[in-house]
């Protein structure tokens, strides 16, 4: 009942009004980053899938300039990403335009991570059930480690999501988001990730 009716609904209601809320420090930042990042715009806007695979854009603050080497080339994200960007990121305020997404419908509140158009013919049956569901702003397998979890543990939590959605669940998940974002817990380079022999084995079939 609650996912099927009510979850969209109260999702569109929190979204209308955090918006109205937090529009003045929208604007700032979008004014901000559009200084900090050279001219290269506020906003970044990428192709994701949504529920049973429909792409969308999803709308995020824009972290890092577009400057190129002489031949032409963008310069390495490490050169490109600004000391605003980093703050914007290491804080999730990169993911509030995507309160946007959530009131055209394109994603929920809570829910697993949209990702890469190029993984959808590479999950598995059971993988591919995180699209069951609107992906989130944030989800089940954030509040368990954020970048910190390998690719198979990620997919498991949010098809366990998709299996155990309910109101009091998406409640235990704001709380656990709020938390991580404060003491900005579970966020690394990746690194760990790429140790699991599973992983690398995901992350070839990708190209990556």
């Amino acid at each position: 009942m609650y996912l099927h009716y009510f979850k969209r609904l109260i999702d569109f209601i929190i979204a209308f009004f955090v918006l109205i809320i937090i529009w003045p420090i929208l604007l700032a930042m979008t004014i901000w980053l559009h200084f900090a990042n050279k001219g290269a715009g506020a906003f970044f806007l990428q192709e994701r899938p949504g529920k049973n695979g429909k792409l969308f854009k999803v709308i995020k603050f824009k972290t890092m300039t577009d400057e190129r080497d002489e031949d032409g080339n963008l310069l390495p994200d490490e050169k490109r990403l600004t000391k605003i960007g980093r703050f914007v990121r290491s804080t999730s305020i990169d993911e509030l335009p995507q309160l946007i997404n959530v009131l055209k419908g394109d994603m929920a509140l809570i829910g697993p991570r949209p990702l890469l158009p190029q993984y959808l013919p590479l999950y598995s049956e059971e993988q591919a059930r995180r699209h069951e569901v609107r992906p989130g702003i944030t989800g089940w397998a954030q509040c368990q480690g954020r970048n910190l979890l390998k690719f198979s543990k990620k997919f498991e939590y949010d098809v366990w999501y998709v299996d155990h959605c309910s109101f009091t669940l998406d409640l235990k998940i704001v709380r656990m988001t709020i938390g991580k974002v404060l003491t900005k817990s579970g966020v690394g380079d990746g690194a760990s990730d790429m140790k699991d022999v599973d992983d690398l084995n995901f992350m070839e079939r990708l190209h990556l």
